[in-house]
């Protein structure tokens, strides 16, 4: 079966729960945001971007990193969520926007994808990349972590989400990282290491 409605889906999981994937209380959860904030080719970014953000933990992990942090879901729930969770940070910016037709005009160092391109079809997964891309500043980076099983009801897992974010991406790939739950990529135009972004190398 394929859920046909993600908008009614999402609602219906934020009316149960504020946490509906335990981000705040699961061991999995909270190792693998340290694996993400490590994974980042940059100690600072200046402007960022994260779609769907649920209730806005990952945000909370990333603003310390960023000078400006636009985040986004399109669940009126999770929004209200995200904001009262990232309030203490007055230069996170949390909208509602449903992806991919609401795509923010900007410009961005890091985009963040995280666990939640196995909830679109492929066409508009590709549309995201494509506009990611786009929005990307020169030494900006891509990162996408998403669930390698099967997610019921959905036709991608993480394994095949990251597939067509690299083809449509065509950056170069900075780190790939792989578990038996979880998948994490970085991409970027900067083919260069971190080390060598210091000039050690």
């Amino acid at each position: 079966m394929i859920v046909k409605d993600t908008r009614q889906l999402f609602d219906r999981l934020f009316e149960a729960t504020e946490d509906p994937w335990g981000f705040r209380t699961r061991w999995y959860e909270a190792r693998k945001r340290s694996i993400t904030l490590a994974c980042l080719p940059a100690a600072h970014f200046e402007s960022a971007y994260e779609p769907g953000c649920a209730n806005g933990e990952l945000a909370a992990a990333l603003a310390p990193r960023c000078a400006r942090l636009r985040v986004s879901d399109g669940t009126e729930a999770a929004v209200q969520l995200s904001r009262n969770r990232l309030a203490e940070f007055p230069h996170v910016q949390v909208e509602q926007e449903w992806l991919p037709d609401d795509w923010p005009r900007q410009t961005f160092d890091l985009v963040v994808l995280s666990e939640f391109g196995f909830y679109l079809d492929e066409n508009a997964l590709s549309k995201i990349a494509v506009y990611a891309k786009a929005s990307l500043s020169a030494g900006g980076a891509v990162l996408a972590c998403h669930w390698r099983h099967p997610v019921q009801g959905f036709a991608l897992h993480g394994d095949a989400v990251h597939a067509v974010l690299d083809e449509q991406l065509g950056l170069a790939r900075l780190v790939h990282h792989e578990e038996q739950d979880f998948v994490l990529d970085v991409w970027s135009p900067d083919r260069r290491s971190v080390a060598q972004r210091e000039g050690f190398v």
